[in-house]
């Protein structure tokens, strides 16, 4: 008897957010877990969310530099395994606390700490299990041109540099301004009431009396009434010019 293979559904990065999940603007931030500024802009991401608290939504992409940091990769999968539980953000402030301690068996106690059962864990990061999902962040922020930590977006656009909380906050007030626009309906235009005619309101009541009586009068059809003896008279003609054509006839 043949069994089914068990489907898993994974959550992908892009659809992991932190603050309100249905906010209108989101902060964006592609980063990764042993880079030392990335870690000062981690804090500044916290007192955003904390500033526009439900407000805005924060997603963090993974764009690990293995080049210069070897652990990086496996740090980002570590922290796409815990949003599997709802323990991302957790996972994530806790890597950054720990940036210089990110083996694997580090990577395990440290999802112990962000709350995580699943005991898969170190066997789905030895296996790269979630791999794919970090490489599939990398290759979407070379598209948008990163190529650099950490680089942040706003509803999409793209904030120079390594922007601070200022620049930031600036950011997100526009955004907010351009959302409150599209939302904010179109008031009616007021219709002016009818009036009367100039006429007609500067004219004596009495006048307007008496016009309005001959218009009706005016308005009665023309039809002629015929008197009753005419009537007769009139049948009477005819009776005698029906006999005259019956003689005739005869």
């Amino acid at each position: 008897m043949a069994f089914k293979k068990e489907i898993v559904e994974i959550i992908e990065p892009r659809d992991v957010f932190v603050g309100n999940p249905k906010a209108e603007v989101t902060l964006e931030e592609f980063g990764e877990y042993e880079s030392e500024v990335c870690a000062k802009a981690n804090e500044v991401v916290k007192e955003l969310l904390e500033k526009y608290d439900g407000k805005i939504r924060f997603n963090f992409r993974h764009f690990p530099l293995t080049k210069i940091h070897q652990r990086s990769l496996k740090a980002g999968e570590a922290a796409v395994a815990t949003a599997q539980e709802g323990k991302f953000w957790e996972m994530h402030n806790i890597l950054f606390a720990n940036r210089r301690n990110l083996g694997t068996t580090s990577l395990k106690l440290h999802s112990k700490e962000a709350g995580v059962k699943s005991k898969k864990f170190l066997d789905d990061l030895v296996n790269a299990t979630y791999g794919w999902q970090v490489q599939g962040d990398l290759k979407e922020g070379l598209n948008r041109g990163v190529k650099d930590v950490p680089a942040f977006f706003v509803n999409g656009n793209r904030i120079p540099g390594n922007p601070s909380f200022e620049e930031l906050s600036k950011a997100i007030d526009t955004a907010l301004k351009q959302v409150s626009k599209k939302s904010t309906p179109v008031a009616a235009k007021k219709i002016p009431a009818a009036t009367k005619p100039e006429v007609e309101a500067k004219s004596d009541p009495k006048t307007i009396v008496k016009s309005a009586a001959k218009s009706i009068k005016s308005s009665k059809p023309s039809v002629k009434v015929v008197p009753q003896k005419s009537a007769k008279k009139g049948a009477n003609i005819t009776s005698k010019v029906a006999s005259k054509g019956k003689k005739q006839s005869a």
